[in-house]
């Protein structure tokens, strides 16, 4: 996981639906985790993205993940979702994701991943390019 401070962190709440018999989050509900602090970073950038697709054509879609699973999040935990834009070309993006909870005096990681998100064409879903305007709002300030 990347060593420099995260470009976004968003709280997510354990809830039932989260969790499978155990009150154990299923495994899958990482990348829904994920999802919602992707779309609240771009929120946060200024970039809404059902917007997104209506004045520019395009969208945001997920080409790739790869996830590691440490420790499990449990019924009520609060949990902290980092966001960490490491790869920015003019079709996709690379962001590290990982999902922490605080234990007595320590973070602990739970799940970490890489996600690919690549730009589409919204009536083809065929790749192109992400507008200069999107890119130029994604740099670091």
């Amino acid at each position: 996981m990347t060593a420099q401070a995260p470009d976004f962190i968003w709280p997510v709440r354990v809830y039932w639906e989260d969790t499978d018999a155990g009150g154990i989050v299923f495994y899958a509900n990482y990348l829904k985790f994920f999802e919602r602090a992707r779309t609240e970073w771009l929120r946060h950038l200024g970039i809404e993205q059902h917007a997104l697709r209506e004045t520019s054509g395009g969208m945001f879609v997920v080409s790739a993940t790869a996830i590691k699973y440490h420790q499990s999040a449990r019924l009520d935990d609060l949990l902290e979702v980092r966001t960490y834009l490491t790869q920015a070309g003019r079709a996709s993006l690379v962001l590290e994701q990982s999902a922490w909870r605080q234990d007595a005096e320590q973070a602990v990681c739970l799940s970490e991943g890489e996600i690919r998100i690549g730009w589409v064409d919204a009536k083809s879903i065929k790749p192109a390019r992400i507008p200069s305007s999107i890119l130029e709002r994604l740099k670091p300030t």
